[in-house]
């Protein structure tokens, strides 16, 4: 199981970005993806998640009306699109595979590289 997310960088609050996640070694079309984020001296927190069948998406109360998840099977991607940026959603962003997009850190088995976003003036 390979995911490595990437479109991290640095924005200023109110700003937009797009984060990626590329996925390999598992059957990407049977899986929910979910998005988390881990900011500094903070526990990991589950961000938004986006289902296998039917394309259901949830989201963390702090984002809702801000991020748009969705998933591109045929490219086994799944991007998280983040707008009105807040300095406090500066963090270290990963996608996971998370069946029952239950959003909880615990629950994950298996985590890739993460992309760091930074929201700052």
């Amino acid at each position: 199981v390979q995911l490595q997310a990437s479109g991290g960088g640095l924005v200023q609050p109110g700003g937009s970005l797009r984060l990626s996640c590329a996925a390999s070694g598992f059957a990407f079309d049977y899986y929910a993806i979910a998005w988390f984020r881990q900011a500094p001296g903070k526990e990991r927190e589950g961000v938004s998640c986006i289902s296998s069948s039917d394309g259901r998406t949830y989201y963390t109360d702090s984002v809702k009306g801000r991020f748009t998840i969705s998933r591109d099977n045929d490219k086994n991607m799944v991007y998280l699109q983040m707008s009105a940026l807040k300095p406090e959603d500066t963090a270290v962003y990963y996608c996971a595979p998370d069946p029952y997009c239950h959003l909880v850190a615990g629950m994950i088995d298996h985590w890739g590289q993460g992309t760091l976003v930074t929201v700052s003036s």
